[in-house]
């Protein structure tokens, strides 16, 4: 249910050379100024401090240059104060989404400023019908100084997005250098400035950012053109090898992606803000009461390696029955069919070993549903016949894999997959994929994305390691759901981590990957290790079978970007704490000032005294507590913590 108080002014604008105007958040926080003159401006205020100076913004078609010589026909003014309830709650049951709003109209088109209390946010809306094509947008960002930014550099557009935060200045991006977003500034005092999109759904491209050749302290919009030419490396490589010199060509009139800043001067903010979420269009689905977020129980990572067994483990009917009893065991709602069910060529050719309707039959008894992974050429070769195939089998929904692109025939692709996996009945999680842009308000069957140097990367490399961890919540996630897929048994510190393909480990102790489910957020949350390690740390498996994917309530207790983080979460009354730190040990003190009055009991799992040096020590403790208590928490190097507190 939505809640809506609307109020609204327009401003006729009785002097046609008025050329500032601004509009403020709903407390005065934050400010946006904007110029209109030869070209349009806007710069931000936080607390009366200029955050982003002025940045040129403009919007190129092929017969006109939007934001250019540019006159204000008129200026309107609204004030919104609502109830976002989302189907799937990612962080928070409701969500207050108060801002206001100024629209600055031109002759065909308007220009639309927004200001939040976190951040602010513009967008172009093209108000005339017909055919638009777009050649290039000017989206800058631009600092007063020589900041620093976690960069996400890449070297291609054609990319799965999954990069290391680099620690660069402004300076040092050329515009030869660009990331993807979303991307992170430290502006000092604090202050950081989280940049991205939100509502880039139909008909255009995704926004990488590169510097600029005029501002050394700028950062520039980069898109990727309309492909026109295609290289089908393989079943899954896609790649493009001749783009237009336009972005894309649709249809009038069209709103065009938010560029959107979330401006914090406290690193909590960034991680408990939804301001991507509430910029993307309202849920579209009228029957969302099959929608069932979940944990899953995932093959890939672990090698369907399993153990104990008295048959030979593989890509069969009978490893994934030993997965389905796991899951059925612990109360896990799914497991994935991943790499290996079909012969990659042909999304219709499943292999002898595998027999899915009897899989689905057999999951079905055991109330655990089956997910399957598919790559993403393969699916669209075969688009309307395969989903009807899942449909029938009775599937509950895809992992589509390799998309690799966020041009505008992919950007549509992937909103495609969405509708038509929800008239189906079928989630939806985005795997070789750009980072979330909203799609998940939209078509709330859409649970998941990855965008991120996940776990699976410690199969051949020594990353993800904590330090990139304690990036994540404050950098990817803010953009929304990640599928990292934690959860490994198999764990090591800095010197004893080894790159073992068939049997991988995870860099950082046991605790650290138990926290993950109290910090990370997926609606849809992988376990990513073996069911037979698993069946081996029943300690492990008591907080890994309680933990949700979904929440009431979050509230970030402590954090600071790339070093620690202390969330606690909330579902119905119970409440769920993951603590994290990088390679540095690290103790924190936990207030539990969040809980109602009374006596609870926590269940604790932390680091062991041994953890430093073997870190899958853990120990397992109970305590009564209240309110008025305050916990000492200890971690090892790449440590972690995690506890469940429930009303006595």
């Amino acid at each position: 249910m939505k809640y809506v108080f609307l109020f609204s002014m327009i401003f006729l604008m009785l002097h046609v050379n008025a050329k500032d105007y601004s509009v403020q958040s709903p407390s005065g926080r934050m400010e946006v100024k904007i110029s209109v003159e030869e070209a349009i401006q806007y710069s931000v205020f936080l607390h009366g401090a200029e955050i982003i100076s002025p940045s040129p913004v403009s919007l190129t078609l092929e017969d006109e240059v939007l934001g250019q010589n540019a006159r204000v026909k008129k200026a309107r003014t609204i004030s919104v104060d609502e109830k976002i309830v989302p189907v799937v709650a990612c962080k928070f049951a409701q969500i207050e989404d108060t801002y206001n709003q100024m629209t600055l109209s031109f002759k065909g088109y308007n220009l639309i400023f927004r200001a939040y209390d976190e951040g602010v946010a513009y967008r172009w809306e093209v108000t005339k019908d017909g055919p638009l094509k777009v050649m290039q947008e000017l989206a800058s960002f631009t600092f007063p100084a020589d900041h620093r930014v976690w960069f996400p550099e890449e070297e291609s557009m054609f990319s799965h997005q999954e990069r290391m935060y680099l620690d660069v200045k402004l300076s040092e991006i050329t515009p030869e250098r660009f990331a993807s977003t979303g991307l992170l500034v430290d502006c000092g005092n604090n202050v950081k400035v989280y940049i991205s999109e939100s509502d880039l759904i139909t008909d255009y491209a995704g926004m990488f950012l590169k510097g600029s050749a005029e501002n050394p302290y700028r950062l520039e919009g980069k898109y990727a053109g309309v492909v026109l030419k295609e290289d089908r490396r393989n079943d899954r490589d896609v790649a493009p090898v001749k783009h237009a010199d336009y972005i894309a060509e649709l249809e009038g009139p069209k709103s065009f992606p938010w560029r959107a800043m979330i401006i914090s001067d406290d690193d909590k903010q960034l991680v408990e803000s939804e301001l991507i979420f509430k910029l993307a269009p309202e849920n579209v689905l009228e029957d969302t009461e099959w929608i069932k977020p979940g944990k899953v129980a995932w093959d890939w990572w672990n090698a369907l390696n399993i153990y104990g067994v008295d048959f030979e483990s593989g890509v069969n009917n009978n490893t994934y029955k030993y997965y389905i009893d796991f899951a059925a065991k612990y109360g896990l709602d799914y497991i994935i069919l991943d790499e290996g069910w079909y012969l990659l060529e042909n999304i219709m050719d499943v292999v002898d070993e595998i027999d899915v309707q009897e899989l689905v039959d057999y999951g079905k008894e055991k109330n655990v549903g089956v997910i399957l992974w598919v790559v993403w050429k393969a699916l669209d070769d075969k688009f309307t016949e395969a989903l009807d195939q899942f449909e029938k089998w009775g599937v509950k929904g895809i992992k589509i894999d390799f998309m690799q692109r966020d041009d505008q025939y992919m950007v549509n692709f992937y909103e495609k997959v969405a509708r038509e996996c929800a008239q189906r009945k079928l989630l939806v999680d985005y795997h070789g994929a750009y980072k979330p842009t909203g799609l998940q308000r939209k078509y709330p069957n859409v649970v998941s994305f990855e965008g991120l140097k996940g776990l699976e990367n410690s199969k051949w490399s020594e990353q993800p390691d904590p330090e990139h961890n304690l990036t994540l919540p404050f950098i990817r996630m803010v953009a929304g759901p990640m599928d990292y897929t934690p959860g490994a048994m198999l764990n090591a510190n800095k010197e004893n981590f080894r790159i073992i393909f068939n049997a991988p480990m995870s860099p950082g102790t046991r605790c650290h990957q138990l926290a993950m489910y109290a910090i990370f957020e997926s609606p849809l949350q992988m376990l990513t290790d073996n069911p037979s390690n698993y069946y081996r740390e029943p300690e492990c498996m008591e907080f890994l079978k309680q933990v949700p994917t979904v929440w009431d309530e979050t509230r970030v207790l402590e954090a600071k970007v790339s070093d620690y983080i202390l969330v606690a979460r909330r579902l119905g009354e119970t409440w769920y704490v993951g603590a994290m730190t990088d390679w540095s040990p690290r103790e924190m003190e936990l207030d539990l000032g969040f809980l109602d009055s009374g006596n609870f009991k926590m269940q604790v799992w932390k680091d062991g005294v041994n953890a430093d040096k073997h870190a899958a020590d853990f120990r397992q403790e109970e305590v009564n507590v209240t309110s008025s208590s305050k916990i000492k928490i200890e971690m090892a190097p790449g440590g972690g913590w995690a506890a469940i507190i429930k009303r006595n």
